[in-house]
């Protein structure tokens, strides 16, 4: 079994993660922390094959608990799942020996694909260890195990549209004790306001959603959103 870590300031988030890791065969959570000094606490331990990192947690960011373990000799493998998408923190994730990046939010088969890859790597790697020298086909095969196929795009979505985004704004709708304007959606889960506009247009269409006009003094009439119980 690979054992996993799962670092998320979020408790929730963390969960879901954990349940998600839990669905893949030859993955179990050995531990979740929610700050950078718990995840330390247990990389150090030693029992620890792969951490599923967040970058921004409330102590220091998970890219700096990287530095830190590798400053230790600790070379327990990183998997980013973050939503910080900027280029920079991407380009250092990578210098620091992140084997993939999956950006927030996700779907589990995502997910799933980047345990595969990362299983399927180890597996390489056990068969050439043995040898001590790995050939360029030995080479090749290593890094071939780290890609992964896109996912496909969810049937019923248009265009430019995801799935994870979607369930996002939904649940923010879901949960919202009055109608929210796409200002406000936005605000609630990181995305631009176009972007919110965009799916929230789709869903009010799909009638996931009923859509009422608050007037202002002045100016257009504010759009606001209602989440429509099925």
């Amino acid at each position: 079994m690979i054992d996993v870590l799962v670092v998320d300031d979020d408790f929730r988030v963390a969960e879901i993660n954990a349940k998600y890791v839990g669905k893949v065969p030859g993955f179990r959570v050995a531990a979740r922390a929610h700050t950078a000094a718990q995840a330390l606490a247990t990389v150090q331990r030693g029992t620890i094959d792969l951490v599923l990192l967040d970058h921004y947690l409330p102590d220091q960011t998970g890219l700096d608990l990287v530095h830190r373990m590798r400053e230790q000799g600790h070379g327990t493998d990183v998997i980013m799942i973050t939503a910080a998408g900027d280029v920079t923190t991407i380009q250092t994730a990578m210098r620091l020996g992140a084997l993939h990046y999956l950006v927030k939010p996700f779907t589990f088969a995502a997910l799933r694909s980047r345990l595969d890859s990362y299983a399927a790597l180890r597996r390489t790697v056990d068969r050439v260890g043995g040898r001590g020298i790995a050939g360029q086909e030995q080479v090749d095969r290593m890094f071939g195990a780290l890609r992964t196929t896109p996912a496909p795009p969810s049937p019923g979505l248009p265009s430019g549209h995801s799935e994870p985004t979607t369930d996002l704004i939904c649940r923010v709708l879901h949960h919202a004790d009055h109608p929210l304007s796409a200002h406000e959606v936005a605000a609630e889960t990181g995305l631009s306001r176009s972007t919110a506009q965009r799916y929230l247009r789709h869903l009010e269409q799909a009638g996931r959603l009923r859509l009422s006009l608050k007037y202002g003094d002045t100016g257009r009439p504010e759009h606001r959103y209602a989440w429509v119980a099925p």
